[in-house]
């Protein structure tokens, strides 16, 4: 559709997708040095000034994606999925927990996606020692994060708050009791002790939020929940957001999609985490989406290679390829009625963006031009083994879809 670009580029005959106004329009965008120029109705004297001219030929064209808290740095599905800057989870190899590792993994190079990390609050993320945030910080750390575990030292998460606070970063935080979680590889329910799986309760999330709510609210910190999925969480959390308390939340399209259901019979591809949860609660995800009380929704991108994932339920590791897939199933929002388009594209990137601080998600004059074409309208099917990425565990495998990005821009040039 559009290749290399020296210039001025401009893309004309689209709809352009305002997070900000709320609203769907018919024109273009152009763009000089890397920025948005000018969008909206453009004159034609313009396009012919150009050096390159795209026709969008009715495509949506909306601002790159802000994934928050993805597992690994994946270049190509962030592209096939229009996500053009990805907050990292510190669970790495090694963990970033130290200032020189939070540089590397901020100096990855940003031609199709801009990293930006996220520091372990821990040292090793073992959730014993605090790790240095204010380094961190200085370093390029976007937030300081708990990683993939549940820090069971109230003491140490209080401190963790109270440090980020000082420094103005949010502590994003993994919500699961891990003493009620511990060994447990599904939600309890049905589902679970038909297959006879080590299950835990969904309160176990609900407890976890709680504990976190008063020490935000005791420390004045704020808190970001990366993946919410149960009813008594969202309470929780709307709760608190009307008592003033500094919180945001993320969900997953896994969690608004799917139930419990579906890791019947031992799918290892919908063994995640959180785990998936029952009707009620997914129902209780899009009741969230729908009333304002989630802010963002995340890829949850996880890749795992099939020695992670061709193994027996128990012993397969947790996780989705998330990425590639992650506009086209959120269009389902849209789809059902639940949320606006332009509201879903705040979701997906100027929520995010605006929430940890990052030049990104926007579309206005003078934006980085980080920009996404879109086809709303065209079917395909989600194969996990055609996927662009490092891997295709994905639990929508064979799922019939509609929505997709065609074109990925990142600085203004075209990537993918």
């Amino acid at each position: 559709m559009i290749g290399s670009v020296k210039g001025t580029l401009a893309i004309r005959n689209g709809r352009i997708v305002d997070p900000v106004a709320g609203t769907v329009e018919e024109g273009g965008v152009l763009i000089k040095d890397g920025r948005i120029e000018a969008f909206g109705e453009i004159e034609h004297g313009v396009f012919r000034k150009s050096d390159v001219v795209a026709d969008a030929r009715g495509a949506l064209i909306a601002p790159g994606l802000v994934d928050v808290g993805a597992f690994a740095i994946d270049p190509k599905a962030a592209t096939a999925g229009g996500i053009t800057t990805s907050l990292l989870m510190p669970d790495q190899a090694p963990p970033l927990d130290a200032p020189a590792l939070i540089r590397q993994a901020a100096s990855f190079p940003a031609d199709a996606v801009s990293i930006v990390p996220l520091a372990a609050a821990t040292r090793g993320l073992d959730g014993r020692e605090m790790a240095e945030i204010g380094l961190m910080k200085r370093a390029g750390a976007a937030a300081v994060c708990t990683g993939r575990q549940w820090i069971a030292d109230s003491e140490l998460v209080a401190r963790i708050m109270a440090y980020a606070s000082a420094f103005d970063m949010i502590v994003v935080t993994h919500a699961e009791d891990g003493s009620l979680t511990k060994g447990a590889v599904a939600t309890d329910g049905e589902m679970a002790s038909r297959l006879g799986l080590a299950s835990a309760p969904a309160i176990a999330e609900a407890m976890a939020v709680a504990r976190d709510l008063m020490l935000a609210e005791e420390t004045g910190a704020r808190l970001h929940f990366r993946q919410l999925s149960t009813a008594r969480s969202f309470d929780l959390v709307r709760a608190a957001k009307k008592r003033g308390v500094a919180v945001t939340c993320g969900v997953s399209p896994a969690h608004f999609l799917l139930s419990d259901q579906a890791i019947g019979p031992f799918k290892t591809f919908a063994r995640l985490s959180p785990p998936l949860r029952s009707e009620d609660d997914r129902k209780a995800v899009i009741e969230a989406v729908r009333d304002g009380t989630v802010d963002l929704i995340c890829s949850a991108h996880d890749p795992r290679g099939p020695e992670a994932k061709r193994l027996p339920y128990v012993s397969a590791e947790p996780g989705m390829a998330g990425a590639e897939t992650l506009l086209t199933l959120s269009l389902a929002l849209v789809q059902e009625g639940v949320v606006t388009l332009p509201r879903l594209i705040d979701l997906l990137a100027t929520a995010p963006a605006k929430l940890f601080g990052l030049e990104a998600g926007r579309m206005a004059v003078g934006a980085p031009a980080d920009l996404i074409l879109v086809d709303d309208g065209k079917p395909w099917k989600i194969v996990g083994d055609k996927l662009a990425g490092k891997a295709g565990n994905t639990p929508f495998d064979g799922l019939p879809v509609q929505g997709r990005v065609l074109k990925t821009i990142k600085g203004g040039q075209p990537v993918g």
